[in-house]
């Protein structure tokens, strides 16, 4: 971990530096199936799901500056038998790209899945996303599925990765 970086739980008043982050990646049209920025005021509610003893957010500060998050949410939300894996996902600053701070959240939210008691994380991403899946294989998430080109981006087709963790 970089020596200044502080990982932690995220606070509302994380909000607008998590949306910016965000909106950078639904830039680059290879982070994110979203096509449309967002709003702080239109992430409210998608925050508030969020709580810090079983789906977190973390987030990655240098400084007191908000330069990358990570997420832990229900996968398929409602189905009691699934309540041990969960989706994680994780988003850098551009201007933080390179410095080891998205293996600084990957390696922080897998040792705290024992404490919110996650057995199993799933990755799901853009098959064209290759630094996310990098990082995915640094940790030993494994390929479990491809649903290829059925994503749609501006006309540009690619597929979908589940990439998956059993935690021991």
């Amino acid at each position: 971990m970089q020596e200044n970086l502080k990982i932690r739980f995220a606070n509302i008043n994380d909000l607008p530096r998590v949306i910016d982050i965000y909106n950078q990646a639904i830039r680059t049209k290879s982070a994110t199936g979203d096509l449309t920025e967002f709003t702080v005021a239109q992430r409210i509610g998608w925050f508030n799901k969020f709580d810090s003893n079983t789906y977190p957010l973390y987030v990655a500060e240098i400084e007191n500056n908000v330069v990358g998050y990570c997420t832990i949410s229900p996968y398929r939300p409602g189905r009691e038998a699934m309540l041990k894996t969960a989706e994680i996902s994780f988003f850098i600053d551009f201007s933080f790209h390179k410095l080891g701070i998205g293996s600084s959240l990957m390696e922080y939210a897998i040792s705290d899945c024992k404490r919110t008691g996650k057995e199993n994380l799933l990755a799901i991403l853009l098959d064209i996303n290759t630094q996310s899946i990098a990082i995915l294989k640094k940790f030993n998430f494994a390929q479990w599925g491809h649903f290829p080109n059925i994503i749609n981006i501006d006309g540009r087709k690619c597929g979908h990765f589940v990439y998956g963790l059993e935690i021991n």
